[in-house]
């Protein structure tokens, strides 16, 4: 019902506006206001919170129906089910007293500030400093590459709160970014793909933020934070890849039946048979995988090395698909003008957020 509904919203509300987000470089608040309205922010959220009491399972079918309808770009996802479980599973009762209901209504968007320009996947390399200063916290540093940033009116800072510690001297600290003295948004990247979700880098200069905005208990308890978090993050690129390769599969099937060539449809040809059963079958492969996948997660039994699995193989799968969906495009699957085009240039970064794929592998090794 959830994904129908999502569906029915974004072919109606965003689907015919998307040239102008992409062509902007970023949706509006409108877009986030009606999302929220209509059920689509923060579903997994309890309704006390001001959401709908939902599961992963819910999140997973507003993901896809995101990709189902071809507006990749609408950066809900993240803040569905990335930023707001932290509050959830972090915060205090005051704080997702104080949050989550804005975050539900669309009034809040939400970010996290992880990667910056000389740490990526190394987490336990992030420079960005928050030293207490009464009953505030000073933050210097800076992020780059932060989805939702140039709208964020919420972000949860990846911090050293004890640089001598390492990693366990990192803390995430929620920053409010309206009226905030000292807080910069650079300019909104210039990307290959997913040019309607902006990205941002943001700039920390002596910004006072409440020692009351800390995420847990106590400092230090970051690293493991993001450790807990970080396999429904890499489930949640998993739900788009096998989204996006559904569609791809799906237009791609419906072109070569059209298209003639040397006096028949380029579906009737043996090579163009073979390579789409080929991909049908590693696409319905990819979908029951995924789906136990978040079966698992709901029961509480997805370990961090399947959800890399998750990340690492279907978003490999899902830039195949791609590439072999468009080469039976042809010349037209180059144009701008056919969806396929826009997919083989959104895909590509899947491989690389959320830790890349050669991370995930890394992380699967040490298990084995």
């Amino acid at each position: 019902m959830i994904y129908d509904m999502a569906q029915r919203f974004l072919e109606a509300e965003i689907a015919s506006r998307y040239e102008e987000f992409e062509k902007n470089e970023i949706f509006d608040r409108e877009s986030w206001l009606k999302a929220g309205a209509n059920g689509l922010l923060c579903a997994s959220m309890p309704e006390e919170y001001g959401g709908a009491g939902g599961t992963f399972a819910h999140e997973s079918a507003i993901l896809e129906a995101i990709s189902h309808v071809g507006v990749d770009g609408f950066g809900i996802g993240l803040h569905n089910s990335i930023v707001a479980p932290y509050i959830l599973y972090y915060g205090s009762e005051e704080q997702k007293k104080k949050w989550l209901p804005k975050m539900a209504s669309g009034e809040m968007i939400g970010a996290i500030a992880m990667t910056e320009p000389g740490a990526g996947s190394d987490l336990q390399g992030v420079k960005t400093r928050a030293e207490k200063d009464g009953n505030h916290y000073r933050i210097n540093g800076s992020k780059t590459f932060i989805t939702n940033g140039q709208m964020a009116d919420l972000i949860v800072v990846v911090t050293k709160t004890d640089p001598e510690k390492g990693a366990k001297g990192t803390s995430l600290i929620v920053v409010e970014t309206e009226g905030l003295e000292g807080f910069q948004r650079g300019r909104n990247l210039d990307k290959i793909g997913l040019k309607s979700n902006d990205t941002s880098e943001l700039f920390f200069n002596d910004v006072r933020v409440p020692t009351a905005n800390l995420l847990g208990d106590e400092e230090g308890q970051g690293f493991v934070q993001l450790m807990q978090q970080l396999p429904q993050e890499r489930l949640q690129i998993g739900a788009t890849a096998v989204a996006m390769s559904e569609r791809a599969l799906a237009l791609t099937i419906d072109y070569v039946k059209e298209r003639k060539a040397f006096g028949k449809s380029v579906m009737d040809f043996q090579n163009t048979q073979f390579k789409l059963a080929e991909l049908k079958t590693e696409v319905t492969v990819g979908r029951v995988f995924y789906n136990d996948c978040v079966a698992r997660h709901i029961r509480g039994e997805l370990d961090p090395a399947t959800a890399s699995m998750a990340k690492y193989w279907l978003s490999d799968l899902q830039g195949k698909v791609v590439d072999q969906c468009l080469q039976l495009f042809g010349g037209y699957g180059y144009m701008n003008e056919y969806p396929i085009a826009r997919m083989f240039r959104d895909a590509r970064v899947q491989r690389i957020y959320g830790g890349t794929n050669e991370i995930m592998k890394l992380l699967i090794a040490r298990t084995l």
